[in-house]
């Protein structure tokens, strides 16, 4: 119950500028995996946007047509991605390499040789580790003078980059960011890849590298790993930086990396502008060249290819499904991406990744208020046709592929059961299958008697609030929860029926024993080091996220003991944003897939959620009831007029009422915006008219506890069928 996006201000966000709309911003793009370095063929620069955006920290530019793709010189590794430097000098008519030209590699007497290894830098990001190689590794063109070829620890990729951009390895204490290292997978990968090869040229020894991949093995690599740093930040003794320099001959081989089951991939954080700095987007483990998917779509348009036949949204042929909103298929890889980052949203409720690929450099946003779609450059100019980008971006307001009259653009053709589809794609893509839970028959009403619940991590006791507003009687209703404001909305608003029983983790055994017993556990532990929004987040084990393991430690202690043949029924929530790991974790701890359900179908807020439990038709459809208030309007006070049918994702964040692209207030009265007043975000959740009202609760700690809440009419959708079990009033 608590919220999964109040995981506070741990990273500076940019500001955005104000521009026209449709909005071009450049997200965080997860890299392709590493390419062989004979294959690579990096993906080319774009061209700066001169109208609709104001200059970025980092420009970047339009990926020029597929029949020119040669023409331009790599210079974005995905560790740092899209760099400004100098062409490397042709040779001859561009194309064609002499052979003598090795004589004089990088001989301008401004150091870094070949197979030094390095720190580079470009612009936008931190300080990198690669090594110097020759361009014919590359299969390019030589460097111009002062410039070198550099490929990136951790992918792989070249770039060119000027030598005053480069610092040698022995630069470690001012070079390495610890911030980035914590939180950034690719970037952990590449320090450990470097000092391997650094401790190797030195004589030191440190762990080899593991042939397995499992977590103890991974665990091992993390902490010499941590060794490995230290060497370095004390200067790589007892050698020093003498003992860096590359041997007369040297194999390069590179180390295999070994990642945490729990960690094995974190989406990055969302922001605005954003750039694809070092982030992963899991690929298949087959090589995939990076211009693989414009050949294919070049295929498809000479209907030379089925487009269902291939990952529209990376090129892989290894499909594994359809794409749920587009006709096209889906590999593995990118579905388990799209199931994390589909209800991912920045602070201006859009989403954080683009629709067809979940990846995109930059991305156009729908200009209709109602809808939170983005879609990026990349994928708009490949699948709907060259220049598309562009024009959309001259169109004031610009309607997204799916808010647009057109069902087809292009290649682009929207599915005519896209919701249907999408809500199958989320129910049903579980790769691990489990006994179907214990089914009860419904009770006789004479039988029936009043439920008893323990409710942990209870919040603002919406649980109960359903409860009584179905009518089941409450015999007992124990209450776990440490927020002193939730505890005094509880005391107030429910009359002292509910039982404080303090923190989660100072339950006991004995104490289950003596308050139960229990006919039905809910919770919902806090996410934010869960959810993929928190760039700081320390994911399932560890933080906060250990308070799961307490939930399902509790629910094993108030589970009926062998022989009880008594109905029993348990419900656990969390939020859909969260890694395919951690909710691959948390199902097998529970033996049962969740189901993900949005309240903006019974609301009118979007709040999209994964539930997990036993409750009998938690994948029915949900309907709502005459009662419900599903358009902002019908929440509001008189005289007060809103601006959009339904509200973004509501969190404990002040800013997250704004809405749009250009940050609007939800409301208009007396000529001006306003934000939500209390009463109406109380009536958005489905709570009653002053329901936090109390102890003098300033507007925003209000907003606080409704930002850590379930949504009241769907917890009232999966509580209805308990009716048939447990004694009501008047029954």
């Amino acid at each position: 119950m608590n919220s999964m996006e109040d995981h506070g201000e741990v990273e500076s966000e940019p500001k955005k500028d104000v521009i026209t709309v449709p909005l071009l911003f450049p997200p965080p793009m997860p890299p392709t995996p590493p390419t062989p370095p004979m294959q690579q063929q990096p993906p080319q620069p774009q061209a700066q946007h001169q109208t609709n955006l104001k200059p970025q920290p980092s420009p970047q530019q339009q990926p020029p047509p597929f029949q020119q793709q040669q023409q331009q010189q790599p210079t974005d590794p995905a560790s740092p991605t899209v760099a400004t430097t100098p062409e490397p000098v042709s040779i001859g008519d561009g194309d064609k390499t002499s052979p003598k030209s090795t004589e004089s590699e990088y001989e301008d007497g401004r150091g870094f040789g070949i197979n030094e290894l390095v720190w580079g830098k470009l612009r936008g990001y931190s300080w990198w580790p690669g090594r110097v190689v020759s361009w014919r590794m590359t299969r390019r063109s030589p460097a111009a003078e002062g410039t070198r070829w550099v490929t990136w620890f951790g992918d792989g990729k070249f770039s060119v980059v000027c030598v005053e951009k480069l610092l040698p390895l022995s630069s470690f204490h001012n070079a390495f960011h610890q911030p980035t290292y914590n939180k950034q997978p690719m970037y952990k990968k590449a320090i450990f890849e470097v000092l391997q090869v650094a401790s190797t040229r030195a004589g030191k020894t440190f762990l080899s590298c593991p042939a397995s991949d499992d977590t103890d093995s991974s665990k091992l690599v993390d902490v010499e790993n941590k060794k490995m740093i230290e060497w370095a930040m004390s200067g790589f003794q007892p050698t020093g930086p003498k003992g860096l320099d590359p041997p007369e001959s040297e194999p390069y081989e590179m180390c295999e990396w070994v990642e945490p089951e729990a960690a094995s991939y974190l989406p990055p954080p969302a922001k605005k502008p954003r750039k694809s700095t070092v982030t992963e987007k899991p690929k298949v483990k087959e090589m995939i060249d990076e211009r693989t998917r414009e050949r294919l779509v070049f295929d498809v348009r000479q209907k030379c290819r089925n487009i269902e036949d291939i990952c529209i949204s990376c090129g892989s042929l290894y499909v594994s499904l359809e794409h749920p909103l587009f006709i096209g298929g889906m590999c593995q890889s990118c579905t388990n991406c799209f199931l994390e980052c589909a209800y991912q949203y920045d602070d201006d409720g859009y989403q954080s990744y683009c629709t067809i690929c979940c990846g995109g450099r930059e991305v156009l946003m729908c200009g209709n208020n109602n809808c939170c779609r983005c879609f990026c450059v990349e994928c708009v100019d490949l699948l709907v046709g060259p220049g598309a980008a562009q024009a959309a971006i001259k169109e004031d307001p610009w309607n997204c592929y799916m808010c647009g009259l057109k069902t087809q653009y292009g290649l682009l053709e929207r599915r005519a059961d896209w919701p249907c589809r999408l809500q199958h794609f989320f129910a049903n893509n579980h790769d691990q299958e489990f006994e179907p839970p214990r089914l009860y028959p419904p009770v006789l009403a004479e039988n029936r008697k009043p439920i008893r619940v323990l409710s942990l991590f209870d919040g603002i006791a919406t649980g109960l609030l359903v409860l009584r507003e179905l009518g089941i009687q409450v015999e007992r209703y124990v209450a776990s929860e440490v927020c002193e404001d939730s505890i005094t909305v509880g005391i107030v608003r429910h009359q002292g029926r509910i039982m404080y029983v303090g923190d989660v983790r100072q339950l006991t055994r004995k104490n289950i024993q003596e308050w139960g017993p229990f006919d039905l556990v809910i919770g919902g532990s806090p996410c934010n080091d869960l959810s993929i929004v928190n760039p700081a987040r320390k994911g399932l084990y560890e933080g906060t996220g250990r308070l799961f393991f307490e939930f399902y430690r509790l629910l094993h202690e108030a589970r009926p003991k062998e022989g009880d043949t008594r109905p029993f029924f348990w419900l656990f929530e969390n939020v859909v944003a969260m890694g395919v790991s951690d909710k691959r974790d948390i199902s097998r701890f529970l033996e049962c897939n969740p189901v993900m359900i949005d309240a903006k179908e019974v609301s009118a807020a979007h709040r999209a959620r994964y539930f997990w439990g036993n409750l009998p038709g938690m994948n029915r459809p949900m309907s709502a009831m005459c009662t419900d208030k599903l358009d902002l309007q019908d929440c509001l006070e008189h005289g007060r007029t809103a601006k959009f049918g339904k509200v973004r994702t509501i969190t404990t964040r002040s800013n997250s009422i704004k809405q749009g692209k250009d940050q609007h207030f939800p409301v208009f009265m007396n000529d001006k915006e306003d934000i939500l007043w209390c009463t109406e975000m109380e009536r958005v959740f489905g709570f009653p008219v002053h329901y936090t009202d109390v102890s003098n609760m300033s507007r925003l700690a209000r907003q606080r506890l409704l930002g850590r809440s379930w949504s009241v009419p769907v917890i009232r959708h999966l509580f209805a069928p308990l009716k048939e079990y447990f004694a009501c009033v008047g029954t």
